[in-house]
């Protein structure tokens, strides 16, 4: 098995915020950069309103709180906690994680490893092309191998790459047996809706993790081309590079490609997905030349 190096070495390391300078601090003249005479009168209001809270809470929240908890039994508490994860979500990550596969790439002396998810009922998986190109997996002779979330391994044939989309398509055998996520239509994503990043971060495979979708159609730099993302803080980690980002009805809404960090220290909350309209259209594409 080749050893997971995460998203394909996800250009996490590559990718800095262009609002941040590598160090992280504010750039005078950038969106969110605050003047200190500002920020510290900004401080002193935050204080002094934090002061008044306080008292208020203790004239009259402590009372009325001293009684409720006496009245909430163990149970009640099991109730409330299990009522704060959203069912829909829930069924999504039921629905979508026997469709989504760890893909694992060796070929000429190098491995990288990431996600991927079926496409269509002829086994199919759509992943990224920067994991195939980092493990070497379109050199003669290169391996690519996916594992199921319930840990059958299959080999996979590269069916084609599309290095300007940062997609790739593989196809495992029939004896897969993957069944196919389904889409989210074209322009039906929202700003602030939540969603699903679904993958084998670390290597750890079946892993969801939820966010929500911060911005559509935003403009980022990804090796040596342009894309339109989508923006999530649902938290992607290196592994997830190839696995869909889906909402809460299940359907794939963009393929999981990018991290932003700062001075290549991981995973800052912000994550790119190219919109799954785009990603579609590649992969027919490529399916269509490569069978």
């Amino acid at each position: 098995m080749a050893t997971q190096t995460g998203l394909g070495e996800p250009r996490g390391p590559w990718f800095v915020s262009p609002d941040l300078p590598p160090d992280g601090r504010g750039v005078p003249g950038v969106p969110g950069e605050v003047p200190a005479a500002d920020l510290a009168s900004r401080r002193r209001r935050a204080l002094l309103a934090a002061l008044a809270v306080m008292a208020l809470s203790i004239g009259s929240g402590g009372l009325a709180g001293g009684w409720v908890a006496s009245q909430e039994t163990s149970a009640e508490r099991g109730n409330a906690a299990q009522a704060a994860v959203p069912a829909d979500l829930v069924a999504a990550a039921a629905q979508v994680v026997p469709g989504v596969v760890s893909v694992m790439v060796a070929g000429d002396g190098k491995s990288a490893g990431g996600s991927g998810f079926a496409l269509d009922d002829l086994q199919h998986i759509v992943t990224n092309d920067h994991i195939v190109a980092r493990g070497g997996g379109g050199d003669p002779g290169g391996a690519v191998m996916v594992e199921t979330s319930d840990g059958r391994q299959y080999p996979a044939r590269v069916v084609g790459r599309d290095p300007s989309s940062d997609i790739a398509v593989l196809r495992v055998p029939p004896s897969a047996g993957l069944t196919a996520l389904p889409l989210a239509r074209p322009g039906a994503t929202r700003v602030g809706e939540p969603v699903l990043a679904v993958g084998s971060p670390l290597g750890l495979s079946g892993t969801v993790t939820a966010g929500i979708v911060s911005a559509l159609d935003r403009q980022v730099k990804l090796g040596e081309n342009r894309h339109s993302a989508v923006q999530t803080d649902a938290s992607i980690n290196p592994g997830n590079s190839g696995g869909p980002l889906v909402n809460a009805r299940g359907e794939v809404v963009g393929v999981n490609t990018a991290i932003a960090t700062i001075d290549g220290n991981g995973s800052i909350g912000i994550g790119f997905a190219i919109p799954i309209e785009q990603a579609q259209q590649t992969a027919d594409t490529i399916i269509g030349k490569g069978g």
